[in-house]
């Protein structure tokens, strides 16, 4: 049995540990009070700020940031692709966000000139896999309207998509392999430029009345504010702050964990991507979006992974990836300290390593690639709630509250975002809203 193949199978550990497990930082009394505390690493948490900048602008809106700019982590290493909303469950979230998600990000791109092109993606199928591409024409055909939809747009379908022939794809695509018979076409499929959005969304939270941005500052610890509780840890600054936004993607669950019992916790899997430029023959007619088929037997990973496809950049540059490489936490990260917990971090380096892999999967559309043409380019790391094999996980967006009053009135809320990994980008100004407009709409 081939080594990869055990790796998929072989049991994965999840890392369940909790922000300040180790008690190193002491609680400290508040030295300031703020209105909406926003931890975030990336573009959905920036999203989410300048949704509440927006919404609410008298009130303060601090965003906290460990890295010396947004973006650091999952956000700036991604396909940059606007998807249409093809591959998950029609009532999830997922569907629904980036279906809404993909609309917003267009607009905004129009509006702030930002950088995108609207290129189309082709999902393309053996004689085996027809049956996939057929189901994913089916069900686009049924798809609803999400949230927040204007009404002006509700005449025409929600996603359009067609079925191609073999001689229609061999048109668009003619260095398709023989053996891709079938495809289908998503015309609203795109590429962005990730930077330039989210630097347009720090612009309007600096521009704003209520709006800061600190950089280079760890979230150490966080607590259930009481009134009674009198303590003044070293070190640090502390902030109260009315409703806590828990957008740190990868860190995510550890700000949770901090208020679960060990036993309830909630384990965080890693799963690396990595991503490959080509320069060589075989490409050089693809103007699309290429993806194929997610693997559907018995090794499925439909709602893992949506298989090594092509994707170009603005300049028009060839891209492989990602491909899904599973990753555990050593024994003893799983109980040690803070530190230990950014283990991941030493999986962020390509090499070479994966090369014949991606070779292998993108050779099975498109034959005439060379393996000589594959660099190393960078590498992703998706925060996964589930285990390889676990089936589809949608986004999680939950909201805990200190009090049944509190909860009644939404007010003093901690909103945690979940397992936000693709479409995370696709989706971000529409989980802004979703935050903002229907979780704490009566604040």
């Amino acid at each position: 049995m081939p080594a990869k193949l055990l790796h998929q199978m072989r049991a994965i550990k999840g890392l369940t540990r909790a922000l300040n497990d180790s008690g190193r930082f002491k609680y400290k009394n508040p030295e300031c009070v703020v209105d909406f505390a926003a931890i975030l690493p990336g573009v959905v948490g920036l999203a989410v700020a300048q949704r509440l900048c927006q919404r609410f602008p008298s009130k303060s809106t601090y965003l906290l940031e460990r890295h010396a700019r947004a973006g650091e982590e999952t956000s700036s290493r991604n396909s940059e692709v606007v998807h249409s909303g093809l591959y998950y469950p029609p009532e999830s979230l997922k569907t629904s966000l980036c279906l809404r998600g993909r609309d917003l990000l267009y607009e905004r791109c129009e509006k702030y000139h930002i950088p995108f092109k609207q290129t189309g993606k082709l999902v393309v199928a053996t004689e085996d896999q027809r049956s996939y591409v057929e189901g994913l024409h089916a069900k686009s055909l049924k798809l609803k309207w999400p949230p927040h939809s204007p009404k002006s747009s509700q005449t025409d379908p929600v996603l359009l998509t067609k079925l191609l022939s073999k001689r229609e794809i061999r048109e668009l695509e003619p260095d398709l392999s023989e053996n891709i018979v079938a495809a289908l076409w998503s015309p609203k499929t795109g590429i962005i430029d990730s930077h330039s959005l989210m630097e347009s969304l720090e612009k309007d939270i600096l521009d704003s009345e209520g709006g800061e941005l600190v950089f280079a500052t760890d979230a150490v610890r966080v607590d259930r504010y009481q009134k009674s509780r009198s303590a003044a840890g070293e070190g640090g600054y502390a902030i109260l702050a009315r409703h806590l936004i828990n957008a740190s993607g990868l860190s995510s669950v550890m700000f949770l964990n901090s208020f679960l019992p060990t036993e309830n916790r909630i384990p965080m899997f890693y799963a690396r991507g990595s991503y490959a430029s080509y320069h060589g023959p075989g490409v050089s007619n693809v103007s699309h979006l290429i993806y194929p088929c997610p693997q559907t037997g018995p090794n499925a990973h439909a709602f893992e992974s949506l298989g090594t496809h092509l994707t170009l950049d603005l300049q028009g540059k060839i891209r492989f990836g990602p491909d899904i490489e599973w990753i555990d936490p050593p024994e003893s990260n799983i109980t040690g300290t803070e530190k230990d917990a950014e283990f991941w971090t030493r999986n962020l380096i390509p090499d070479d390593s994966r090369l014949p892999d991606i070779y292998q999967a993108v050779t099975s559309y498109l034959p005439g690639v060379a393996l000589e043409g594959l660099q190393p380019d960078y590498v992703g790391i998706r925060p996964k709630l589930i285990p390889p094999g676990g089936g589809f996980q949608d986004f999680v967006i939950k909201a805990d509250y200190p009090s049944v009053d509190a909860q009644r009135n939404h007010s003093n809320a901690m909103i945690s975002l979940l397992g936000i990994e693709s479409p995370g980008l696709t989706s971000s100004l529409a989980i802004a809203e979703m935050v903002v407009e229907d979780v704490l709409h009566n604040t």
